[in-house]
Parts: C-alpha cells; sequence; structure tokens
C-alpha cells in the first residue's frame, strides 16, 4: 500500500478523491433534503451536450462542460419554476436533449474515442494539475458560500414558507443551488465520470441522515463517507486493474446496503 505513494499520479489521485468528497458531500445533503434528484439528474446528463461541443470544436473539456451545463442548468431551474406542474417532462427533455447534442457532436468529430470513456465512467488517475486547481477552486467558492449563507440554505432546506415570511429571498438561492451543483457535477466528472455521479452525489448522504439531523453534522459525515468510499475504490481499482469509478460507486453501493440493513433492523427491534 504504502508503495503507491511514490507515484504523482496516485497521489494528485487521492488529492481529487479529498476535494471531490468535499464538494459531493456538502452539495448532496442540500439535493436530498430540497428533494432535487430528479433536477441534479437532469443537469448531470445534460453535460453531456458540453463535452460534444468541446470534441468537436477543440476546445478545453472541463471549461466548456462547465459553461454549457451553467447555461442549461439555469434554463432548467427557470422552466421548473414556472411550470411547476410539468418540472418532470422539462427534465427529460432538456436530459435528453443534452445527451442527444453530446452523441451527435462525438460522431462528427473524428478520433474521440481515446477520450471518451473517461469522461463517461471517471478515470481518477488520470487527474491532472489543472483538474486540481479546478477542484480546489470549486470546493473554495462552495465552503465560502455555505460559511455566508449557512443559515439561509438551512432555513430553505427545511421550511420554505418560513424562510419566505423572515424575507429570505427563497429563489435567489434556489439559483445559487442550482449553480453549486452545477460546479459540483462539473468537477466529478474527472472522478467518476457523468454516468456515475449521482450515485456519488445520493449514497453519503443518504447514509449520513440516518446518524444526524443536524444540517452541518449531516454534511460533513456525508463528506467523510464519500472520501472513505473513494479512497477504497482508489486502491481496490489498482489492485484489480479495474475502472475506478465503477469501484467506487460499488463500494457505495454496498454501503447503501448495509445501512438499509441496519435501519430495518433498528425499527425491528
Amino acid at each position: 500500500m504504502l508503495e503507491l505513494l511514490t507515484f504523482d499520479f496516485f497521489k494528485n489521485a487521492l488529492l481529487a478523491a479529498l476535494l471531490v468528497s468535499i464538494a459531493c458531500g456538502a452539495i448532496g445533503v442540500l439535493i436530498m433534503i430540497n428533494r432535487l434528484f430528479s433536477m441534479a439528474g437532469g443537469i448531470t446528463h445534460g453535460a453531456f451536450g458540453g463535452i460534444g461541443i468541446a470534441f468537436y470544436f477543440s476546445l478545453p473539456i472541463l471549461l466548456s462542460t462547465s459553461v454549457f451545463t451553467l447555461f442549461l442548468a439555469f434554463l432548467l431551474a427557470y422552466l421548473s419554476k414556472h411550470y411547476e406542474h410539468r418540472s418532470d417532462s422539462i427534465i427529460a427533455v432538456i436530459w435528453a436533449f443534452g445527451m442527444a447534442l453530446g452523441i451527435v457532436l462525438i460522431d462528427l468529430s473524428p478520433g474521440y474515442q481515446s477520450d471518451l470513456m473517461a469522461y463517461l465512467f471517471g478515470n481518477i488517475l488520470a487527474v491532472s494539475t489543472s483538474d486540481l486547481l479546478l477542484m480546489g477552486f470549486v470546493d473554495s467558492v462552495i465552503l465560502v458560500l455555505l460559511v455566508l449563507f449557512y443559515r439561509q440554505f438551512e432555513a430553505l432546506s427545511f421550511d420554505k414558507e418560513f424562510s419566505e415570511v423572515k424575507g429570505i429571498n427563497t429563489t435567489f438561492f434556489y439559483y445559487l443551488l442550482i449553480v453549486m451543483i452545477t460546479l459540483c457535477v462539473v468537477i466529478c466528472i474527472r472522478l467518476v465520470g457523468l454516468i456515475l455521479v449521482m450515485a456519488l452525489l445520493s449514497i453519503p448522504s443518504f447514509i449520513a441522515e440516518n446518524f444526524t439531523k443536524n444540517l452541518g453534522q449531516m454534511m460533513i459525515l456525508s463528506a467523510f463517507l464519500s472520501m472513505l468510499f473513494c479512497v477504497l475504490g482508489l486502491i481496490l481499482s489498482y489492485y484489480l486493474n479495474v475502472a475506478s469509478g465503477a469501484c467506487i460507486i460499488i463500494l457505495a453501493c454496498v454501503g447503501f446496503a448495509l445501512n438499509l440493513g441496519f435501519r430495518a433492523f433498528s425499527k425491528s427491534k
């Protein structure tokens, strides 16, 4: 195990796991409490269009994906707000549009095959210094916003009507949360890929909810669990020589199953 730390690519992978876990831990909890997993799913899969644009026009992958996904996320949030009774249909359309656009542009782009799988299913061992800098920047933005507006997010998450009575601009914080979700999705691409992002956002927060109802403590525990799954999955994938993203999610699913069993056992007593 210790010999792995002599490799720069493995040290980069561990640092990436730590940085992504911080973002996923905090944002995953907010997504769960606000019941925005469908929204997050639409944003995540719609981001594939940004990857297609980057391949077709030879643009930086993460920059192109970030800009396109932010545009798509704002469009999705706006339409869902104005057509709440049909928000599920709007999410499905945006989801399908992003995926279809990405597929068409990638099919029209020569020589894409060598890199595409890393963005769909992740390749944490290929994390570069620029990726780490982006992850660190996004983590910093998310943590600063959470510290500055913790009470507002807490009120919005647990009692929206009370928040409005207290004069909190719920629409502003709703869109701010959408931006934070989008940034979190973008930095997860290298770690587990677009296909598996939702599992990393949902499973640690679901488990953490079983042990605490305090928002801040839930975020910390969720981040710790996410980091545990990522590190163990990374080590396992190295020794088995299999995809790191898939190993991370399989271990997270094992943790999910154990948590369900623990909940069932607790209720039966």
